[in-house]
């Protein structure tokens, strides 16, 4: 007959071997999930560069003649620029206010009097003057941080 000090043992051993293998299997389980949650907030970091801006500031329409020198085009475009924060002093009910209004007229104005009217009927064209307009913008007010350029109005006259 077997003596109950030697049966306990190996009992003791299953049991302290399962309970170090569900230890481990949760331990690598939180680690996948931290990894697995590090990575999506490095997504949701990286995609927060193309999340809607939380102001949009409209401009008043804009009307230019184009630098086609064949024939005279004109361009009449309105839009909106999304931004982050307002400029100290800005009203937050009214966007438009407190901003350095003659300073992004003229730096939109520089870039869309350049324009021709045949690379602005295309889609490339349309999104390469965006990122004209975005670029002069961050140039010329930086302390606007304008993110994004939305054309409300669009309309070549040819």
């Amino acid at each position: 007959m077997a003596e109950p000090g030697n049966a306990a043992a190996p009992a003791k051993s299953s049991a302290a071997t399962v309970v170090v293998i569900v230890l481990l299997a949760l331990a690598s389980g939180g680690g996948a999930a931290w990894f697995i949650m590090q990575r999506g907030h490095a997504t949701e970091a990286a995609r927060g560069i193309d999340a809607a801006p939380r102001y949009l500031v409209h401009l008043e329409g804009f009307t230019v003649n184009l630098a086609d020198t064949e024939e005279t085009h004109f361009l009449r475009v309105t839009m909106d620029l999304g931004v982050d924060h307002l400029p100290e002093g800005a009203d937050r009910n009214k966007p438009g206010a407190g901003m350095p209004v003659a300073r992004i007229r003229d730096a939109v104005l520089a870039v869309l009097t350049v324009c021709k009217a045949d690379p602005l009927l295309t889609p490339q064209g349309k999104s390469q003057l965006k990122k004209d307009i975005l670029e002069a913008l961050q140039r010329s007010v930086p302390e606007l941080d304008v993110r994004d350029v939305y054309f409300t109005e669009f309309l070549v006259q040819r």
